[in-house]
């Protein structure tokens, strides 16, 4: 963009899920570094929010909320967010998104330029929008593949932004809050422990609960460090059969955490170890080292693995398939093959070379 046309002040819709408002964090920072005097805004889904709470690159935040719950209530607050984007006059809209609820909210704010994918939405989209991008090429190695989704839309826009990686941030007040949640589950301050997230919305991305339990006590046994899993209060009781049967290695979390909480807690782990989720992204961007296993889906679009960061999967030649299970079932054949003895294994070597990492050399 020219001098003249410099944007002062930004608006980011990001209505993705958990993890994609986590990667979205390494725009927010690109932004404020190309544009340090710039106001830069996010709008996120409900609940959201708390994880980009102490973002020192984002002057607020507005919340979406969809239309669950009592229908006057979601209108209520829709209503009240229109209003709040309307007051602000953005120089600048970008929309991470392709669905038609950014797009709305995109054509209600006022805007001087708004962009975003083309997509394979509906035609309407070009009446929002000033410019839509097509097909963008991806960034090569070492940027960050997920992140680099929302990066190349801003290059696209004209804004010359470097590959950031995404990085969220913990207030002291939510990490005191934190520090008590563990205190609660038996985790001292000072411990060292593994996160451990077994669940994922999608079944099919999921692991043997029998063989998370075989993982959970060895780590115990062979390396001393007990395992806080952590999930949302739906999955509590599945928390609470798989430490069953690991026996006493394990304490649970699950459902005792905002999304803000769970970063504090994820930045405090020695380790975080789980499933194709959002756990893994947020683990990441709090600069924790994360075992993650991927079965159907394809890790080379979200992970930039490293000594610190490894992917596993399956030795099996179909992997990744990108379907939803096999034969129509929500179960992946993949992952119920999978060993415990492999996670183990690259988890063992992941702590070794954060102690290494951590260790002050010999004088």
């Amino acid at each position: 963009m020219t001098a003249h046309t410099t944007p002062r002040n930004i608006l980011v819709i990001q209505l993705g899920d958990i993890g994609d408002v986590v990667l979205a964090t390494a725009s927010f920072r690109a932004l404020k570094d190309l544009l340090p005097g710039a106001r830069i805004h996010a709008v996120v889904r409900k609940g959201c929010s708390a994880l980009l709470a102490a973002d020192p690159n984002l002057n607020g935040v507005f919340e979406s909320r969809r239309g669950s719950g009592r229908l006057s209530d979601a209108a209520r607050e829709n209503l009240a967010l229109a209003r709040a984007l309307r007051a602000e006059r953005f120089d600048l809209v970008i929309d991470l998104r392709t669905g038609d609820r950014s797009a709305i909210l995109a054509f209600l704010v006022r805007g001087v330029e708004k962009v975003a994918y083309a997509g394979d939405g509906a035609f309407w989209r070009r009446f929002v929008y000033t410019r839509l991008f097509d097909r963008l090429a991806a960034a090569p190695p070492p940027a960050h593949p997920g992140a680099d989704q929302s990066l190349r839309i801003l290059r696209a826009a004209g804004l010359d932004v470097g590959n950031f990686l995404p990085q969220l941030h913990v207030s002291d007040e939510t990490d005191a809050a934190a520090r008590g949640i563990l205190s609660a589950a038996g985790i001292s301050p000072g411990r060292r422990f593994v996160t451990v997230n077994p669940f994922s919305r999608w079944k099919y991305k999921e692991w043997g609960y029998d063989r998370w339990a075989e993982v959970i006590a060895r780590l115990g046994e062979q390396h001393g460090l007990p395992s806080v899993l952590i999930g949302s209060a739906e999955e509590s009781g599945e928390a609470a059969g798989i430490l069953r049967k690991a026996g006493r290695e394990g304490r649970s979390i699950a459902g005792k955490t905002t999304l803000g909480e769970l970063a504090a807690v994820l930045r405090r782990s020695t380790l975080h170890l789980g499933v194709d989720s959002a756990a893994p992204h947020i683990a990441s961007a709090v600069g924790t080292p994360t075992l993650t296993i991927f079965g159907p889906s394809d890790w080379r679009a979200w992970v930039v693995p490293d000594d610190l960061h490894r992917v596993v999967t399956p030795d099996m030649e179909c992997v990744p398939c990108h379907r939803k299970g096999c034969d129509g079932k929500e179960k992946s054949l993949c992952l119920e093959k999978l060993p415990a003895e492999k996670v183990l294994g690259a988890a063992e070597e992941i702590l070794l070379a954060e102690a290494a990492r951590t260790t002050p050399p010999s004088r």
